[in-house]
């Protein structure tokens, strides 16, 4: 069920880092509804997440669902890190829908774009995003 939330102003953190955050004037503060996620197992360790929000034109904000719930769903199943693969953002209404694929790992995988699992969920659940 849909649950309406309001965003405070960018708090530093760690999805700060990620670009989460929305810059002043493009929606930040704006009410948006996180309206779901479906998750897809691909691999044994790649997974698929589709994820949605109502009252939103910032990509920023739809990413970091995203990212929350990869962050959660990889804690769920034993994994303590995720690696970002990709996301696609499409328009969805009055929203926006996200598309993101995540390679979840019991140790840090390479790359630039790795996701501590259990500091994100922390940094989500600071900033009012839900998770799986």
């Amino acid at each position: 069920m849909p649950r309406a939330l309001i965003l405070a102003a960018c708090v530093p953190g760690l999805l700060a880092g990620l670009g989460a955050c929305a810059p002043a004037g493009a929606g930040a503060g704006a009410e948006i509804s996180y309206e779901g996620v479906e998750t897809r197992l691909l691999d044994n360790d790649l997974v698929g997440f589709d994820v949605a929000i109502g009252g939103s034109r910032n990509r920023a904000q739809v990413t970091a669902y995203a990212t929350c719930a990869a962050a959660q769903y990889a804690l769920i199943r034993g994994y303590g890190f995720a690696r970002h693969v990709r996301t696609n953002v499409t328009r969805a209404g009055t929203g926006l829908r996200a598309d993101a694929i995540y390679l979840i790992s019991s140790a840090l995988p390479e790359g630039l774009r790795t996701i501590d699992a259990e500091v994100t969920v922390a940094d989500c659940r600071e900033r009012g995003i839900p998770t799986v």
